[in-house]
């Protein structure tokens, strides 16, 4: 069995610590160490922050969505927004590019997130939107959904 949960907030960037400690909260069931959590949170905020101000462009008219899954150990991330989109994801995954260099980004988000993860994948289409896939592995023996 799965346990999910599912979020959507303005997309304001004082709502990225909602986002985080929420997600945090839901698979606290899982007793994750704290390491674990820590990775888990700054995924959170990493792909929040990237819809808030490269997705909308600090247009909080809009919306971040958020999927969670837990099956056994394993956690399930979705986080998606409906803003403008990345027109080259590869260039985008590169570490140091950012597409708003005058806000002094690091361009290290998508890379943060890749080493914090198993697996990442991100799906963005112009005007559409970007969707951020996680999948992350705790080490915990604590398997609450079976």
């Amino acid at each position: 069995m799965t346990n999910k949960m599912e979020l959507a907030f303005s997309a304001k960037s004082e709502n990225e610590s909602f986002a985080r400690v929420t997600v945090g909260a839901f698979i606290a069931q899982l007793d994750p160490t704290m390491e674990e959590l820590t990775e888990i949170k700054t995924i959170v905020s990493e792909a929040v922050t990237n819809s808030i101000i490269h997705g909308y462009e600090n247009d909080s008219s809009g919306q971040v969505f958020i999927s969670a899954a837990i099956r056994e150990n394993e956690i399930e991330l979705i986080i998606r927004d409906e803003g403008i989109g990345i027109s080259d994801v590869d260039e985008a995954r590169q570490p140091l590019y950012t597409s708003k260099p005058e806000l002094e980004r690091s361009g290290m988000g998508f890379t943060i997130m890749e080493n914090f993860s198993q697996d990442m994948k991100i799906v963005s289409e112009p005007l559409i939107g970007t969707t951020v896939y996680v999948k992350k592995q705790l080490t915990t023996t604590k398997a609450v959904c079976r």
